[in-house]
This record gives structure tokens, C-alpha cells and sequence, in this order.
């Protein structure tokens, strides 16, 4: 059984999601299988990433947890569409219709079933990782992915709201008990010392920081369109994120570490 890797933010705009798809196609790109989930049911997007929006799709996650598909159904090989050559892409989109994401606010779902998508849809595509895009703040989704999660990444700014919202990420945390827990100093100014900034947070939190990513106008530039270690893999970003897949790697290896299902 491979690892869930879960990425996960107390407020928006921290660019979670940008994150989170650029560290699953960099997984890829070495070789990984990989599937990516966006349970941000009440505000979805993570698709656009790669290169979706706007697509018509079958089936998705809320499809799945109102019983109209299997997990399988809902989820999409993005392998070719990518051009991955040696590991494999699965994405699980959340709806975009209105319809769809009112009706799942307002009647809910059984959160066992989330749960078992998870372990099935690992198990059905021989995932090394599923990647897991949650909601900000915390709703029944984001506790469920803690609770089942193998690594942890709370993304974080150098926000004072940012700061509040991650140390009750973190305690929620530990509480749940996630084996690994690591922040990501995310959309940095250039004006601060990033080795400062690392320990600052660290001994704040007592929470080992995986990388500080500079606010890079490249980023803003895509704005959302494209994957950026795909299309620039030598970009100084991809080193960031190889910082975050490193950290995958480990646990990976680590087989003694491993969350009970």
C-alpha cells in the first residue's frame, strides 16, 4: 500500500492547490504512480491545474459519495494528456456544478465512504501516493484526511492570520496523531532571510519546516493554466518542490511508519 499525502491550509490563498499539483506531476515525473483528490468539495478547482476546465466529466468525488459510481469511475488517467513517461497520473476532480455542490452541503454524505475511497482507489491503481487537496479551515473532509493521512504539509504565509490559523492546524494534529508533520513557508518576500524565517517558525511550532518558497511572479504569471515544474523543471520553484517530494520519499521508504487503516 502506497502513502496519503495530504496538503492542507487554515485559510485560502496560500496556493495549496498550486502546491498540491505541482508536487503530484513532480512524483510523476520520477516515476511515481499517483493520484490526486480534491476534496475541496464546497469550492473545487483543482483540475483547472491540469489543464481541465471546463471538461465534462462522467463521474467525480460527489458522484462517488452520493453512490452513483465506484471510486474508479470517478477518477481520470492523466498520464498521456501529461506526457509522463515513466509513472502514472490518476486525478479524482470535485464537481464544478452548482447543483452537485449544493446537494452534498445540504444533504452531506457518509464520511465512511470517503474514507474507503481512499484505501480502494490506492489499492485499484497501485498508487505510491494520493495526494489530498482539502478544504481550508477545518470541515469533516480535512479532519477525515488528517485522521487517515501519512504525511501532513500545512501551508502557511507570513501572515499573523496565517500564524493563528496554522498553530490550531497543528495542535488538531497532533491530537489525531498524523505520523509526519511538516510546514511549508509558502509565497515568501524576497526581503526576509529565509534560514531566519525557517528557524523563527520551528521553534514557534516545534514543527519541522520542509521548505520556504519564495512569492514568485512566474506563478502569478500562469495563473493557473499550466503545471510550473512540468514546463520549467529546472525552475528554481522545482527545487522547492523536490525539497517536498524528498520528504514523500523518506516515508515511502520508512515502512515501519505507516498508519493504521
Amino acid at each position: 500500500m502506497g502513502k496519503i499525502i495530504t496538503i492542507h491550509s487554515f485559510r485560502g490563498g496560500t496556493g495549496k492547490s498550486n502546491l498540491t499539483a505541482n508536487l503530484a506531476v513532480w512524483a510523476a515525473m520520477k516515476g511515481r504512480n499517483v493520484g490526486v483528490i480534491d476534496t475541496d468539495i464546497q469550492s473545487p478547482g483543482l483540475h483547472v491545474l491540469f489543464g481541465l476546465a471546463g471538461h465534462r466529466f462522467r463521474y467525480t468525488l460527489n458522484d462517488y459519495l452520493r453512490k452513483k459510481c465506484t471510486i474508479e469511475k470517478a477518477s481520470i488517467d492523466h498520464t498521456k494528456a501529461m506526457k509522463i513517461r515513466s509513472g502514472s497520473i490518476h486525478i479524482i476532480p470535485a464537481s464544478l456544478n452548482a447543483d452537485d455542490i449544493s446537494t452534498i452541503i445540504r444533504e452531506g454524505y457518509e464520511v465512511a465512504d470517503l474514507r474507503a475511497g481512499f484505501k480502494r482507489i490506492m489499492q485499484a491503481k497501485k498508487l505510491d501516493y494520493l495526494f489530498i487537496d482539502t478544504h481550508p479551515g477545518l470541515d469533516q473532509e480535512t479532519l477525515l484526511s488528517m485522521a487517515t493521512t501519512d504525511l501532513l504539509f500545512v501551508i502557511m504565509r507570513l501572515d499573523q492570520q496565517d500564524f493563528l490559523g496554522s498553530a490550531i492546524t497543528l495542535a488538531l494534529a497532533k491530537k489525531l496523531g498524523v505520523p509526519s508533520t511538516y510546514i511549508v513557508c509558502n509565497k515568501c518576500p524576497g526581503i526576509y532571510d529565509f534560514d531566519k524565517v525557517r528557524r523563527d517558525i520551528e521553534r514557534e511550532y516545534s514543527v519541522k519546516v520542509a521548505s520556504v518558497i519564495p512569492l514568485f511572479t512566474r506563478l502569478i504569471e500562469l495563473g493557473s493554466r499550466q503545471i510550473l515544474v512540468q514546463t520549467s523543471p529546472n525552475h528554481l520553484f522545482a527545487q522547492n518542490i523536490d525539497q517536498l517530494f524528498k520528504k514523500c520519499e523518506t516515508l515511502l521508504e520508512n515502512k515501519g511508519n505507516k498508519r493504521k487503516p
